[in-house]
């Protein structure tokens, strides 16, 4: 199970940290990535990080979000910097036993229920 918390509004240019709380299954075994679908158009992966602590990000937040992991309490974080109304989106966790699935455009095995960011200009 993969529950995302830490959501909501901000205002352009502020910060907001996401965490997703993993149970079920054995964190060390898994990579972690976040993805976000913005209204009206196809979800996108934006982050992800792999067992060994590497970590991807997608052009457009390359620079402003940063993604970690804390094993011990099974858990991971997408911290958003300088955030811009083009963030605006539902924000997914999700897990796959493969960091390629992240980094190819396939769809992880695990998935999050979503949590709201909305950045106003």
């Amino acid at each position: 199970q993969l529950v995302e918390s830490g959501g909501g509004l901000v205002q352009a240019g502020g910060s907001l940290r996401l965490s997703c709380a993993v149970s079920g299954f054995v964190f060390d075994d898994f990579a972690f990535g976040w993805f976000r679908q913005a209204p009206g158009k196809g979800r996108e992966a934006i982050a992800c990080i792999n067992s060994d602590g590497s970590t991807y990000y997608t052009d457009s937040v390359n620079g402003r979000f940063t993604m970690a992991a804390d094993n011990a309490k099974n858990t991971v974080y997408l911290e958003m910097n300088s955030l811009k109304p083009e963030d605006t989106a539902v924000y997914y966790c999700a897990a796959d036993a493969w960091v390629q699935t992240f980094t190819s455009g396939g769809s992880p095995d695990h998935w999050g229920q979503g949590t709201q960011v909305t950045v106003s200009s």
